[in-house]
């Protein structure tokens, strides 16, 4: 499993505490954040993040901004592209089990650090389940695809 982390200046320390632990579940982490302090463009960080997902190069991603909503609204513009804004651990196995999203957004001024990493194991871990929502899935796909 390939998974692309991103961040801004918001989000930097949660993106390292999610790098270490997708690191000690044996996941391959690419780290596209920044490591800065000063205020930089979510859009800089997430847009070329969520292509990378988008072509097929990652499985997935997990973005990280202030609140999330940022980053969320700024990965769903890309083709392909099903980032979801969770910041608790039932939205987290839904968002998989009936979305089959592939970008998971959280926000470090929202959620603390443990939670964050229970969302991320739930999401990681959650299946997708197919049926009357594989067709909901597509039609946002056909929609993309006009």
């Amino acid at each position: 499993m390939n998974v692309i982390l991103a961040s801004d200046h918001g989000g930097t320390h949660l993106r390292k505490e999610v790098a270490r632990l997708l690191e000690e579940m044996d996941v391959n982490v690419t780290d596209s954040g920044c490591d800065c302090e000063g205020s930089v463009d979510y859009s800089d960080y997430s847009l070329p993040a969520a292509e990378r997902v988008a072509n097929g190069e990652f499985d997935k991603g997990i973005f990280i901004c202030g609140t999330g909503i940022g980053m969320s609204i700024s990965a769903n513009k890309v083709k392909g592209i099903r980032a979801a804004l969770v910041h608790d651990v039932f939205t987290a196995k839904v968002t998989r089990e009936h979305n089959d999203s592939n970008i998971l957004c959280m926000g470090e001024r929202v959620i603390g650090t443990g939670l964050a990493l229970e969302i991320v194991k739930t999401w990681f871990f959650t299946e997708f389940e197919g049926g009357r929502h594989a067709r909901r899935v597509q039609k946002i796909a056909d929609y993309e695809n006009k």
